[in-house]
């Protein structure tokens, strides 16, 4: 079978598409890089140079809008790599042209963005696949194993104590020029939007949907720093919408409690913990826990026990590794995440935002 065809839109020299999502796609031996967009004539036709390189075979550059990449002959699926709130009119050309769609997570400015692009996508029948790569982890596939296998009964609560510390100057105190979208509570993406989107699918993923929810959420660092790629102070400073500390609980449509709290800003000092899951259940349960950065398993899997013992599996140790799973479960036709779970974890943090501003429990 020939490979299919990829053109990907915002993929340029720097950030997360030339860090993560290029190198997955280059691994997949299903797929073939065939065409790139960004922003400008020049910046296109410089990542079309590298990616010709690396791919072993030219890569058509384009720029502008999405327009241009989507009705080229020689594409069959675009990958859509932009900021969130270009994400929508991006993937709609897309699934105008006929092409299936690779849309990065969050999929979206918000839960109607991600609603739209699903309806359009299933009006054209076209295939979608999201960046929520997390199910793809090693750590996630060992952990649906040992549930699947009865081993710890019937699960009864999921608890999780999540960092994410300032070093990443991503949701304040600091926070990078390139990364300035994720103060504002509206850009989509928050910490809400992006850290607990792809955790939540994961838990959603192995444990089922949640019925309610119950939220709270404050923002310690309303003037946040801004910092240059070498982490040193620009000077500049940004008021910031978003919250970053976030906690709620909720009941799992099977009777479960989940509860999870999402530590933003804090240092990464000696002795805090990054990262902790609990499933208990009635006959035993999975722990996994590491001190690393990142501690997102999306990125880096942690470490996994099983009653207190733990469990030997190979570890993922960089985005890539998922990305190229997820790429090949798509073209295998096996299980993947779809712009239809996209819309399912959009409704939970929703839920989670709306129960935060309410203050009241929220029926999912």
């Amino acid at each position: 079978m020939s490979p299919i065809k990829v053109g990907v839109i915002g993929l340029s020299s720097t950030g997360w598409a030339s860090n993560a999502l290029a190198p997955g796609l280059l691994n997949a031996p299903s797929f073939s890089l065939t065409a790139v967009s960004t922003t400008s004539a020049a910046s296109a036709e410089a990542s079309a140079q590298k990616y010709s390189a690396l791919a072993g075979h030219p890569v058509k550059p384009f720029h502008g809008d999405a327009s241009g990449i989507a009705n080229d002959k020689d594409v069959d699926l675009v990958a859509v790599s932009v900021k969130a709130p270009a994400h929508k009119a991006a993937a709609l050309a897309v699934i105008a042209a006929g092409k299936d769609v690779f849309i990065e997570w969050p999929a979206g400015a918000n839960a109607q963005d991600t609603a739209e692009i699903a309806a359009a996508a299933k009006a054209k029948g076209v295939k979608s696949i999201v960046g929520l790569q997390g199910r793809q982890a090693p750590s996630i596939k060992k952990i649906e194993e040992i549930l699947e296998s009865g081993v710890i009964g019937k699960v009864r609560a999921s608890s999780i104590i999540a960092l994410c510390p300032r070093e990443i100057n991503l949701w304040g105190p600091t926070v990078s020029e390139r990364s300035l979208c994720s103060t504002d509570a509206n850009a989509g993406a928050t910490f809400i939007d992006i850290g607990v989107g792809h955790q939540f699918d994961m838990v959603t993923y192995l444990l089922g949907d949640l019925a309610t929810v119950s939220a709270t959420t404050a923002q310690h660092y309303p003037i946040v720093t801004v910092v240059d790629d070498e982490q040193k102070p620009t000077g500049k400073t940004v008021n910031a919408s978003a919250p970053n500390q976030i906690a709620f609980n909720g009941l799992f449509k099977s009777g479960a409690i989940s509860s999870a709290i999402f530590r933003v800003g804090l240092p990464a000092t000696k002795g805090r913990k990054h990262f902790l899951w609990e499933i208990d259940g009635e006959e035993g349960s999975i722990r996994l826990e590491t001190d690393e950065l990142p501690s997102f398993i999306n990125i880096k899997d942690p470490k996994v026990y099983l009653n207190g013992e733990p469990v030997e599996f190979e570890a993922a140790t960089n985005p890539a590794t998922n990305l190229t799973s997820a790429w090949e479960a798509f073209a295998k036709g096996e299980a993947y995440p779809t712009l239809e779970d996209a819309v399912k974890t959009r409704r939970l943090l929703e839920g989670i935002k709306q129960s935060a501003q309410e203050g009241r429990v929220v029926n999912l």
